[in-house]
């Protein structure tokens, strides 16, 4: 497995986006793939947030995830975020998560980013639990009750 940045492959946007929208799309009532994938050509970045990633195996893509800023608006000190980890049915239970998550953390220590949070539904933090990410608090958000949690680099 390797990684590459959205911006290497943007022709892709599109799939993400729709799997953005398969997989989150009930949380906002006017997500639509068209959004979706404005919202996504922002990452388009290398070298400075917002930016995505997707980890790769030949010229399959097995997920995507994303650094960038203050993802949930009701925490606007908590400044670097680590948001969107997908990752395709078929290679869930490889790995593959843990690993992205891994390769954005050595990016943001590459662009002096010092701490990372994220939000999980998963109340006992599950993978990031088992990655190092420390719960801050949980919390109702977007009629959601979600985990936040961070991790310093």
């Amino acid at each position: 497995m390797k990684f590459i940045f959205l911006a290497d492959k943007p022709e892709t946007l599109p799939t993400v986006a729709q799997w953005f929208l398969n997989e989150w799309g009930h949380l906002n009532p006017d997500a639509t793939l068209e959004r979706n994938q404005a919202k996504l050509s922002e990452y388009l970045n290398r070298d400075k947030l917002p930016l995505m990633i997707y980890a790769v195996e030949g010229d399959e893509i097995l997920g995507c995830s994303y650094l960038c800023y203050h993802e949930m608006s009701i925490y606007t000190d908590k400044e670097h975020w680590v948001g969107g980890v997908y990752v395709e049915k078929a290679h869930r239970g490889k790995k593959v998560a843990s690993q992205m998550v891994g390769e954005l953390e050595r990016l943001a220590r590459g662009l002096g980013i010092e701490k990372l949070h994220l939000q999980t539904e998963q109340l006992d933090g599950g993978l990031y639990g088992r990655i190092g990410f420390e719960e801050i608090e949980q919390v109702e958000y977007r009629g959601v009750k979600v985990s936040v949690r961070v991790k310093s680099l």
